[in-house]
């Protein structure tokens, strides 16, 4: 860090560089905190978690027990330990909340006063936050698995629906109706996501096993269906055009929206090349999912490499992007983990879990100045134990001489 401090100093390096290597090194040191935590309001396992675009202070939260809340991430206490405040709650006392288990909860990308979920009660709601009252509602004929909202859009204002059908909804927050529905699914829809660089791409996976990238704007169908294989066995039906050989049920887009990861039920991660639709072929070994819901994935921004963090069982497993290499495994939840998020600006992860805990994951730096400084301390402690013996016989070899002198 030194050299990087110095580069950027004389001006040989770009900021960029020193940051990115900083937010590497703290990303690759996530612990769970010690020194923070969340106030536990749910009464059932957390499901969706999401932290607002604007101010990336506001964290939401969505539970199996049909309630939401949102939850202040910043400290302004100035105490070292602090557990983040439930600043709003819809649960058992509000009539407005889900009647079943909420399975994704989204901020509304440009302003932190309205927030959408959705559950298993087939309702879709949109949530002015001021007053925790649903100002819209909308009601599909299945269970609605996962919704999504395109954080880089300007010219609409379209939620993403994946839900217990073979089309993919598409609601109109300015006219408040479903526009239009997109059909290329064989089955039901279990996990959406919008481009997070064309604002009119999105992708969606399903339980026939497709990924599916679509362009809105066309009403030809799907723009690609993405292949395992890359077309090598198109021959054969059992595995042509299929992205995984299970269900999907969880999706992501990188940060600068050039790639997408898929994870399915075969215990598989894919990495996809957006442009072209090519299965990029990392081998991230195998990741324990065999749940038919949405699984929420996260992924670093700005560090070299970047790292995804998947939920594995009661663990979060960290992976090398690019290389698929495992890195750690984050252990802290007693139950199955079900979503895990990272900070916008900070090296931070936020995790929910079966156990109704969210977890705070922090960069553990502080460890290695207290190795730094116990080092430190027994390395004096040996020169004062060295000065010391020096001294001594220096005292030894002059308390000689004088008897010496006394003698004759």
């Amino acid at each position: 860090m030194l050299k990087f401090l110095a580069n950027r100093q004389s001006g040989s390096n770009d900021p960029l560089v020193m940051r990115r290597a900083e937010s590497t090194r703290r990303s690759y040191a996530l612990d769970l905190s010690k020194r923070r935590d969340f106030e536990v309001v749910h009464l059932g396992g957390i499901n969706s978690l999401d932290i607002d675009p604007v101010e990336a202070r506001y964290l939401l939260s969505g539970s199996s027990d049909g309630s939401v809340a949102v939850h202040d991430l910043e400290n302004f206490t100035g105490e070292v330990k602090y557990t983040s405040k439930s600043v709003c709650f819809a649960g058992r006392g509000s009539r407005h909340r889900h009647k079943h288990t909420v399975e994704t909860v989204i901020w509304y990308p440009l302003d932190t006063g309205m927030f959408i979920s959705s559950g298993t009660d087939k309702l879709l709601k949109v949530w002015d936050t001021n007053t925790l009252v649903p100002a819209d509602e909308f009601e599909f004929s299945g269970i609605v698995y996962c919704h999504a909202m395109s954080s880089v859009a300007t010219k609409h204002c379209l939620i993403s629906v994946a839900c217990q059908s073979s089309t993919l909804k598409l609601v109109d927050l300015k006219s408040g109706s479903a526009t239009h529905t997109l059909k290329g699914h064989k089955t039901a829809v279990l996990s959406t996501k919008w481009s997070t660089r064309d604002e009119f791409v999105l992708a969606s996976g399903g339980e026939d096993n497709q990924v599916l990238l679509w362009d809105i704007r066309s009403a030809k169908g799907a723009l690609k269906s993405l292949d395992q294989y890359n077309g090598k066995n198109a021959n054969n039906h059992f595995t042509a055009n299929t992205a995984h050989s299970g269900h999907v049920n969880g999706m992501t887009f990188t940060s600068d929206g050039l790639h997408l990861v898929t994870f399915g039920t075969d215990d598989r991660i894919r990495l996809w090349n957006v442009a072209s639709g090519k299965n990029t072929m990392v081998n991230y070994g195998k990741v324990n999912n065999e749940w038919k819901k949405n699984i929420d994935i996260g992924i670093t921004q700005g560090c070299s490499p970047d790292i995804l963090f998947v939920p594995n069982g009661t663990n979060i497993e960290m992976l090398d992007l690019f290389k698929g290499s495992q890195i750690d495994f984050l252990r802290g939840h007693y139950m199955r983990v079900n979503c895990c998020i990272t900070h916008p600006h900070y090296q931070e992860l936020y995790s929910g879990g079966s156990d109704r805990n969210i977890l705070v994951w922090t960069p553990d730096t502080d460890s290695a100045y207290e190795d730094y400084l116990k080092e430190k301390h027994e390395a004096d402690k040996e020169q004062v134990s060295r000065i010391a013996g020096v001294v001594a016989r220096s005292i030894s070899a002059t308390a000689d001489a004088w008897s010496s002198d006394e003698d004759s």
